[in-house]
């Protein structure tokens, strides 16, 4: 209410009516017009609260049971039965929904297995005299390396062995200089070892028990501060392994050994056919190896490969090779016959690995049966597709394998560890072959690395992973007696006469090899994914279809029910800081001054005439409510 003081000590007057019935009438107006504009449909109509909001959602969407907690609001009792069931509802579904995204970023695949009907294409054949072959470069080395293994059995076992050459006395009476092969021998004899002590056999020593005893050799660094022992439990192994390391350190004195082409291919393939036609130079490729002797690659040319119309021994290679042992090395060479291996023409022959010997006097009958390998590589699986991302470099001159990857890795670390590459393996550049006239501790040194390696210290098998394409030859082998007892006589005299050699030794002499496809189709495992996108929106759209019975546009409906929340959210947040700061007491004036002696002093020089004041009521009465109450409030205002 609004009162004025005027001329006079105690006169007080009331305002005129007309003024406080003119803002009345404003303020119903402003009600009225404001009543019209929420009442109005404008372009964007927004939620007074989170009750109105949650209440427009419950009632209008097509989730279903989310109108039940809009229609049973007066029911207590079953507006939280359908809460809990409504929430209990999503979280099992989303449970759901967070199996699904677990399986799908597991990437899983699916194994697909195709059978193909074509023309195969004959895989490249190898095959291996095991016979280690005697260079004539080294052979008075080899010779020298033989009586001293033979001096060495003669102390350990007491055992004689026949030697074609007995040059020992004058070897015994040589100078022993710090390069001969003498020196380095003994610098890592045979020894006998008993349980984990390695000790020499001293001389005259009594008749030990053979069975508490192992035999090995010592090889010790370069100053000789430390040792490592290598012992095995057969003598026979530790012999070969004895002798082989010698070998490798002689073959590794010849700067281009493995170039040395000293093959005979008349004098050990007796018969080569393929498809019923006639082998010749041009279908096959000469190597090498330290240990299986010389080696013979059978269709390794890319340019004209064999290919098989029809499966069955007879479309297929078929050879004769001899398998008598003749002037070679008969401590690395403990079997007899030869060793075949079937392998991808652009990947080399690992005999170690995936072959198998052939009898002599047998006739082994090999049938294969192709299969490829196509693997999903990124996410799938760790697989490569060239090996291009491996951090091994390749040192074969063939495409990635993972067994290509792992030999390049043990001769890469054997480099930088040793100083020197191991015979076995392909030479890096700007490097050397390890022997022990140039590296005095690589056997040391190598049979440390090795121990690593196979332990994966190393870390090859982990880096070197498997190719995403692979094709592998499944191989199951027949046996029969070749030649017959009747037939042998005229098959062995027609072998000496076409190969002008004649065979001592009819049970050992030969040996008869065919391999062949089994069957004309070709298997092939391909892998797909198991969870597409396409596949996981089809799940979630099951879940959400089993929970809620609901659409695409249910899921769009809840998407704007979490819009529509956080906006109100902001905006509520928005009031509430706006108010606050409307509400705010005013700052103090800057200047901190006590202005109270200047009021005084205006106050004293001017009154004023005329001056208003205003009370504010917060609960006000109704407009009809003031008419029968205004005499008696003037006439109390006008006594006080």
């Amino acid at each position: 209410s609004e009162f004025v003081l005027q001329d006079g000590p105690g006169k007080l007057r009331k305002m005129p009516e007309e003024k406080e019935g003119e803002k009345m009438r404003e303020c119903k107006e402003e009600a009225v017009q404001q009543q019209k504009e929420e009442e109005h449909e404008g372009l964007i109509e927004f939620y007074g609260s989170y009750q109105e909001l949650f209440q427009f959602f419950c009632s209008n969407t097509t989730i279903h049971g989310a109108i039940r907690l809009v229609c049973s609001k007066k029911n207590k009792m079953k507006t939280a039965f359908w809460s809990v069931l409504f929430f209990l509802t999503f979280s099992l579904m989303y449970w759901q929904f967070g199996i699904l995204y677990r399986e799908y970023f597991s990437y899983p695949v699916n194994l697909n297995l195709n059978l193909n009907s074509d023309r195969l294409a004959f895989p490249a054949v190898t095959l291996c005299t095991l016979n280690p072959y005697r260079y004539s470069a080294i052979r008075k080395k080899l010779d020298e390396l033989d009586q001293i293994t033979h001096q060495t059995l003669l102390d350990l076992y007491d055992y004689n062995m026949s030697l074609a050459r007995s040059d020992w006395s004058t070897l015994s009476t040589r100078k022993r200089s710090s390069r001969s092969l003498l020196h380095h021998v003994q610098r890592h004899p045979l020894r006998r070892q008993k349980r984990d002590n390695l000790v020499s056999l001293p001389e005259n020593s009594p008749s030990v028990d053979k069975n508490d005893w192992k035999i090995g050799f010592v090889l010790c660094s370069e100053n000789n501060d430390d040792c490592f022992h290598q012992a095995y439990s057969s003598g026979v192994d530790a012999v070969r392994e004895w002798y082989s390391f010698h070998y490798i350190n002689i073959l590794a004195q010849i700067p281009d050994a493995k170039a040395l082409d000293e093959s005979d291919f008349e004098n050990f393939i007796y018969s080569c056919r393929f498809n019923e036609a006639t082998c010749d130079k041009a279908n096959y490729t000469h190597f090498h190896h330290p240990l299986y002797g010389n080696c013979y690659t059978f269709n390794d040319n890319r340019s004209s490969l064999w290919t098989s119309s029809l499966p069955g021994i007879n479309n297929g290679l078929s050879l004769v090779v001899r398998t008598e042992q003749h002037d070679f090395i008969p401590l690395l060479s403990t079997v007899t016959g030869a060793r075949v291996m079937v392998h991808d023409q652009n990947e080399p022959a690992f005999m170690d690995d995936g072959g198998f010997n052939v009898r002599p006097g047998i006739e082994t009958s090999i049938s294969m049966r192709k299969e490829m390998t196509v693997r999903l590589g990124g996410s799938y699986s760790n697989c490569t597709e060239d090996g291009s991302d491996v951090p091994v470099q390749n040192l074969y001159s063939s495409r990635y394998t993972e067994q290509v990857c792992i030999r390049s890795c043990f001769q890469l670390n054997m480099v930088e560890r040793c100083g020197c590459a191991y015979y076995f393996y392909p030479l890096p550049a700007g490097t050397k072959y390890c022997n022990y006239m140039k590296h005095t501790a690589w056997g040391y040194c190598y049979y440390k690395l090795l121990v690593e390696f196979k332990a994966d210290v190393l870390g090859c098998f982990h880096k070197c992973r498997k190719p995403c394409k692979m094709t592998q030859y499944q191989l199951s082998a027949g046996y029969s007696r070749w030649p017959s007892a009747v037939s042998e006589d005229w098959v062995f005299y027609m072998l000496s006469q076409q190969n002008k050699y004649n065979i001592t030794s009819k049970r050992n002499g030969v040996a008869k090899v065919n391999i062949f496809f089994e069957e004309w189709n070709y298997k092939t495992n391909g892998e797909s994914p198991a969870f597409t996108v396409v596949t996981l929106l089809s799940q979630l759209g099951n879940q959400w279809s089993l929970w809620f019975g609901s659409s695409v546009l249910s899921v769009m409906e809840l998407a704007e029910l979490i819009l529509d929340f956080t906006a109100i959210t902001f905006i509520l947040a928005f009031r509430w800081l706006r108010s606050r700061k409307r509400h705010s007491p005013p700052a103090p004036h800057p200047s901190g001054q006590d202005n109270t002696a200047f009021q005084d002093e205006t106050s004293g020089l001017s009154a004023p005439h005329r001056f208003t004041v205003e009370a504010v009521v917060t609960m006000l009465p109704t407009y009809n409510s003031l008419a029968p109450h205004g005499p008696s409030r003037d006439s109390e205002m006008g006594h006080e």
